[in-house]
């Protein structure tokens, strides 16, 4: 998720002539999130335009669970437009700002994070704040998952809201990996043993810039540097050791990194098919979901590596101009639900970590948590290892960019 639009929004807008603070007005009516039962009320019969990306049916599957439940209890409608990068929702929202729709936007909600989010933010393109008055949000474990309040560094401020915790985790089959790579370096030099038997999805897919941070986030001198913008710092400096690595990891890769797989499933599906021996997925359970789905050998194990592994949270947003916030919001909030939530960490359904905190939900439902089987290839908590935190977006879109540069292929 994670194509830069912050040279669009600017260039867009000038062109049109207006300004930022021109359409600072919200749409009437907004939802009234000081009376969600007005809220609720005004979201019946809504129809909720959810822009999010589409590359996984296992996620699919859930997106239209979940707009089933919302139409059954609330009488709201849910679309899916499925993306192939969330920055195509944000260029949407960009151009009807400048073309001065401020009202009936196309775009209702967005599953987002990272770089999207600081550049709407930025720019004032998102409606808010109004999570912290969602009736679910209480759940949310906003102090042993601080990352469900800052995304990427940045303060939320009440503009999104979590629905998803994620880490990244590697995955190698066992039949033919005896021991797998503990860090971004071992990697290396087991690929160099095992030339193209490892690859990463062609950033900006969000899957294969993740990579790319997870390895600058090993290499880098003073990792703390990455927790302020880049624009504070000597870039290239702190990029060269990221270049450097990945001059000797591209001629090992499959294929000597002349194509690359479209995202995490098609990742997935490489393993499956035996073309390369580790992957690696930021849904802690994909794996076992996969085994039990037959779309991997049972054979296939999880790792992390030594030193710790990058983690996030998935967010919805609302834009400033969307056509139907009350649905969006009551949306967002069954998304924060124990019971959306439960679902959603069942590895037979997807198998994303819950946002929620287990000691302030009702004790039925920690009950069911403490049920779930999380699978045979699923690392506990525990075993996830230390949580690397993600750098400030502006890192992201400079690697993208020069990334692309170097090393882009055609899709």
């Amino acid at each position: 998720m994670a194509k830069t639009v912050t040279r669009l929004m600017a260039a867009t807008l000038l062109v049109a002539g207006v300004s930022l603070a021109s359409f600072a007005a919200q749409a009437d009516p907004a939802p009234d999130m000081k009376n969600w039962d007005a809220v609720v009320k005004q979201a019946n019969g809504q129809t909720v335009y959810w822009y999010a990306w589409g590359g996984e049916p296992r996620i699919n599957d859930y997106i239209a669970w979940a707009g089933k439940q919302v139409q059954e209890r609330y009488g709201v409608s849910v679309k899916q437009v499925k993306l192939a990068d969330t920055a195509d929702a944000v260029s949407k929202v960009v151009s009807e700002k400048a073309a001065g729709k401020t009202d009936g936007g196309a775009v209702d909600m967005i599953w987002i994070n990272g770089e999207n989010f600081a550049a709407m933010k930025r720019n004032d393109l998102l409606f808010g704040p109004w999570v912290e008055q969602t009736p679910n949000f209480k759940y949310v474990d906003v102090t042993g998952k601080p990352t469900t309040v800052n995304d990427f560094t940045v303060p939320t401020d009440g503009l999104e809201a979590p629905w998803g915790m994620a880490q990244l985790s590697f995955f190698y089959d066992t039949a033919r990996v005896k021991t797998p790579p503990q860090s971004a370096q071992e990697l290396l030099a087991w690929l160099q043993n095992h030339p193209g038997r490892f690859t990463y999805p062609q950033p900006p897919d969000y899957m294969g810039s993740s990579f790319l941070k997870q390895v600058l986030s090993e290499l880098v001198a003073d990792p703390a540097v990455l927790q302020k913008p880049a624009d504070q710092a000597d870039a290239q400096k702190v990029l060269a050791p990221l270049w450097t690595y990945l001059a000797k990891l591209q001629p090992v890769l499959w294929r000597e990194g002349k194509a690359y797989p479209a995202n995490g499933a098609a990742l997935r599906a490489m393993m499956a098919d035996n073309e390369i021996d580790t992957g690696f997925s930021f849904s802690a359970a994909e794996v076992s979901a996969a085994i039990a789905n037959f779309e991997l050998p049972d054979t296939v194990r999880s790792f992390v590596f030594k030193g710790g592994t990058l983690g996030n949270t998935n967010f919805v947003a609302i834009p400033f101009n969307a056509s139907a916030k009350a649905g969006a919001v009551v949306l967002a909030d069954f998304l924060m639900s124990p019971h959306a939530q439960l679902r959603k960490q069942n590895p037979e359904i997807w198998g994303s970590f819950t946002v929620l905190d287990m000691d302030k939900i009702p004790a039925t439902d920690r009950k069911a948590f403490d049920a779930l089987d999380l699978g045979v290839a699923t690392l506990s908590p525990a075993e996830m290892g230390n949580v690397l935190p993600e750098p400030h977006p502006s890192w992201m879109e400079l690697v993208e960019s020069e990334w692309q540069k170097r090393y882009g292929v055609a899709k």
